[in-house]
């Protein structure tokens, strides 16, 4: 079958790193699962993979990392007492959350960096075209960055980065794309920048946590050796593949980008996500326009 007109319906979230910059928090606790307002981080990724037409969710985690598990099960005791407590609105929510997606749970095996995790998922995802999105950050984005990203990779029929414009003081923290446009909002990637100085940086088109990837990584994975940290590293990998087709970066259409994995961008975000809840909304915005700040 032509990898074109095979339909993206895998995806696998790399979720087995520690949280490092949010210890002590993320001793205990997947930096996955934390909260904005009332759902956790991963759930906003699981729904974006969902509403881009994703089935099938494989999840490589850790030792720790057994309440992402437990997130989205199905909590028959819980559910059980939503429905004798008449708490109707929570059950629905409770039962949507456990059958948004068919997930599969697979432990990381193999040295630290975004590369292992998607070696992993090899004999799950097989021969298939599929979807490597990061567990700790999220785009809002209509419609949803993973569905836009999908359309170019049905169209050119190779693997697609999800990009986003980000202020040219702040290209140093990003990995940023140098290439050359394809037509609107598509680019052909000639090289990917591992936070670059601002003065050296081709772009400020970064590239940002969501990858169509084709089986061919996965001989590349297997072989690629240690790099930046002594780490196995997905762009690494990406930049071989390169040299035999080619890459595109989808720069995503009304899109908001949610770094959930920093501390301040964190807190940012669970400010925000209150300010517009149904509940919340009205008694939170009041709460913080009467502190003396």
């Amino acid at each position: 079958m032509n990898i074109k007109t095979q339909k993206i319906r895998k995806a696998v979230i790399p979720a087995a790193g520690f949280g490092t910059r949010f210890l002590p928090q993320t001793k205990a606790m997947p930096k996955e699962m934390l909260p904005i307002v009332d759902k956790p981080v991963i759930q906003y990724v699981v729904e974006e993979l969902v509403a881009s037409g994703i089935t099938d969710i494989v999840i490589v985690t850790g030792w720790n990392k057994r309440a992402i598990e437990d997130h989205f099960d199905y909590p028959y005791e819980l559910i059980k007492t939503l429905e004798q407590q008449k708490k109707y609105e929570l059950l629905e929510e409770v039962k949507r959350t456990s059958s948004l997606a068919n997930f599969i749970y697979i432990r990381q095996k193999g040295p630290y960096g975004n590369g292992t995790p998607v070696l992993c998922a090899k004999t799950i995802v097989g021969d298939e075209p599929f979807v490597a999105i990061w567990g700790d950050e999220f785009i809002y984005a209509t419609p949803p960055r993973t569905k836009q990203c999908i359309e170019v990779f049905e169209k050119y029929g190779d693997p697609v980065i999800s990009a986003v414009r980000v202020p040219k003081a702040d290209v140093s923290r990003y990995g940023i794309v140098d290439a050359i446009n394809v037509e609107k909002n598509v680019w052909q990637i000639k090289k990917l920048l591992e936070k670059p100085a601002m003065d050296e940086a081709p772009s400020n088109l970064a590239a940002h946590g969501c990858y169509i990837l084709t089986p061919d990584i996965f001989p590349i994975l297997e072989k690629l050796g240690p790099g930046r940290g002594g780490e196995i590293w997905l762009t690494d990998a990406l930049k071989q593949l390169m040299k035999t087709r080619p890459i595109y970066a989808c720069e995503v259409n009304n899109a908001k980008y949610y770094d959930t994995g920093n501390k301040m961008e964190y807190l940012k975000t669970v400010i925000e996500f209150a300010l517009t809840h149904k509940e919340l909304n009205g008694e939170f915005r009041a709460y913080l326009k009467s502190l003396k700040i």
